[in-house]
């Protein structure tokens, strides 16, 4: 297994950080939900469903690709930002710079989780279709998918939101706030009706064979 990423989380470097984080919870949503639906091709069960799992299963390869490029944007954006503030202020004209620079970088790292939260959203509708309809062998699979992107956008919008606070444009900020808002509410009730569902199910969970 390759360990390069949690350890280089784990270091004393600034980035990765938690927007990198978020970005690649969200990608191993997205990769079950995928293996859910890989698990659900191919099985006369499930012939009726399998061309809409194969639109599914490509929707969230693209998905997951975007998840996973957006871990190195999160780190690229951090970087403006934290050199705008080791800027001096000794005068008033370097003052002046240092506050534009940082308004400017405060832009771009807001910027990069909210798109961490609309992509890991995006992967909660997938992952709901395929505990409904694909291979019930994986349906708790489907249900951790779901709360890797809860887990995902709700970890991304703490960037968010502790960004926008900083934003003296005041309506750029409150658009900011408030698509988070509504990120956050939607995947919430997702998850919540996902795993009260899993919890109402009869019988144990199963693991259906890979090969």
């Amino acid at each position: 297994m390759d360990t390069s990423f949690v350890e280089e989380l784990a270091s004393a470097a600034p980035t990765p950080g938690g927007g990198g984080a978020s970005a690649y919870c969200g990608a191993l949503a997205c990769a079950l939900a995928s293996m859910v639906g890989n698990l659900t091709v191919g099985k006369k069960t499930y012939a009726q469903v399998e061309p809409e799992v194969y639109m599914r299963l490509e929707k969230l390869a693209d998905l997951r690709g975007r998840l996973l490029g957006l871990v190195g944007a999160d780190a690229e954006a951090f970087g403006p930002l934290a050199a705008a503030y080791r800027m001096p202020k000794d005068t008033p004209e370097q003052l002046a710079a240092k506050q534009a620079a940082i308004q400017d970088a405060l832009v771009g790292a807001t910027e990069v989780p909210l798109d961490i939260m609309r992509t890991a959203a995006a992967c909660v509708e997938h992952a709901d279709f395929l505990a409904r309809s694909g291979s019930r062998m994986a349906r708790s699979d489907a249900g951790v998918s779901v709360a890797f992107a809860r887990a995902a956008v709700d970890g991304a919008s703490l960037n968010v939101y502790i960004n926008a606070a900083s934003i003296d444009d005041a309506e750029r900020a409150a658009r900011y706030r408030d698509e988070a808002d509504r990120l956050v509410a939607q995947t919430r009730r997702s998850e919540e009706r996902r795993v009260g569902k899993e919890s109402t199910s009869s019988g144990a969970p199963h693991r259906e064979q890979k090969n």
